[in-house]
């Protein structure tokens, strides 16, 4: 069933100041009772929940559904903490407890292997909750000739399952009308981060993050609308530069970092690219619509995907691709974050390190848990890593 057409889900005056848009933004994205979530279901409409990193939500819009990432929350743990064992990351926890508290309900789960501790989500779920929960194996060896075929028909799996749920058939010209409105909405958020790299002084890291979170919890068509209102707004926003230094946080492609840090960071510095909920950024470029649509979803997946710790392309070394985000911004440092407890991000961590001393690019090395509420010390670390490297 779709519900698409029906009166949006956010509760926003698109019109009203700036300032006041961006903060009612956040106070959805913040909402750990997720109401764009259930006025969809008080409407009759089903939804996907997905974990990180990436998924072609292309997949569950075409079939009416509406694609929710599942990314944690700062939410007291009280029934989950149990299901799991004692080394585990925050967002894989919280996650659990949105949807047992039933603050967070799906019809449909899907997780995928992206660690030891993800791989076990899904029956975990299952195990705990009578939401259908299902795997996404994405290529383990992205450069094999046969990954695009692999992946063709690993999207068709799951698309059956979706279309299960949604009690519809999926025709190619649904996707291909799904594919066009996710193309639109990249190239909006491409335009988001073109202000944040350009003219960064407009834009501070804490209110791109919350502009692109929020198209998280809505369908896209909506997103797409709130980007044109706010896009020409940024722009014309009263602001002058500030002597800050440009840097790119990298460490944000998993557990998210709590919006007070990023807005802690931004007092310092001009975060000009980073990798935070770099999922709904994944496909750099348009989808091909012409021809089989989910070929060509798993063709951009492969060809026209940017990087993460959890995606091993030999064609796109993880280090080398952080200096190139860094050049390509003009960042002058690096922030390399890391969730506690996240064996890839921490893992990734070192190799940056190595990298960045071997191209003489400074960098400010921290740890973060989306549960955090105190940054006064980070605050300092920060603020004594900008003084050293303006007056050395």
């Amino acid at each position: 069933m779709s519900v698409t057409a029906a009166a949006p889900l956010l509760d926003i005056d698109l019109d009203q100041p700036l300032p006041e848009l961006i903060a009612a933004c956040r106070e959805v994205v913040e909402d750990i009772e997720f109401p764009t979530v259930r006025r969809w279901r008080e409407r009759g409409g089903r939804v996907l929940g997905h974990f990180q990193v990436y998924f072609p939500e292309e997949l569950a819009h075409a079939a009416g559904m509406l694609p929710v990432k599942v990314r944690g929350a700062q939410v007291e743990r009280r029934e989950a903490d149990s299901r799991f064992g004692s080394y585990i990351c925050s967002i894989l926890r919280t996650s659990l407890e949105l949807a047992m508290s039933g603050r967070l309900e799906v019809d449909m789960f899907v997780t995928h292997p992206i660690c030891d501790a993800a791989r076990n989500l899904a029956g975990i779920w299952e195990r705990n909750l009578t939401t259908p929960a299902q795997i996404l194996y994405l290529p383990q060896n992205p450069n094999s000739a046969f990954a695009v075929d692999y992946l063709t028909e690993e999207y068709r799996r799951v698309l059956g399952d979706i279309e299960g749920i949604a009690g519809t058939t999926v025709t190619d010209e649904a996707l291909r009308a799904s594919i066009a409105v996710y193309n639109e909405n990249r190239r909006l958020l491409r335009e988001l981060y073109a202000i944040k790299r350009e003219t960064p002084w407009l834009l501070p890291v804490d209110e791109a993050y919350v502009l692109v979170a929020i198209g998280a919890l809505i369908p896209r068509e909506e997103h797409n609308e709130l980007l044109h209102a706010v896009l020409p707004r940024l722009r014309e926003r009263d602001g002058r530069p500030q002597d800050r230094m440009r840097v790119v946080f990298e460490g944000g492609f998993c557990e998210q970092p709590p919006l007070d840090l990023l807005h802690a960071i931004a007092q310092f510095v001009y975060v000009v690219d980073d990798d935070l909920l770099i999922g709904l950024r994944w496909i750099m470029s348009d989808v091909d619509d012409v021809g089989d649509p989910v070929r060509g979803l798993a063709t951009a997946y492969l060809e026209q995907s940017s990087y993460s710790p959890v995606q091993h392309d030999l064609r796109k070394p993880k280090e080398a691709m952080l200096l190139e985000r860094i050049r390509g911004a003009d960042a002058q440092a690096a922030i390399i974050a890391a969730a506690k407890m996240c064996e890839p991000g921490l893992d990734e961590q070192v190799a940056y390190a190595h990298a960045l001393d071997e191209a003489g690019v400074p960098y400010f090395v921290t740890e973060f848990e989306e549960q955090m509420t105190g940054f006064d010390h980070l605050q300092i670390q920060l603020e004594t890593f900008v003084e050293n490297l303006l007056f050395e």
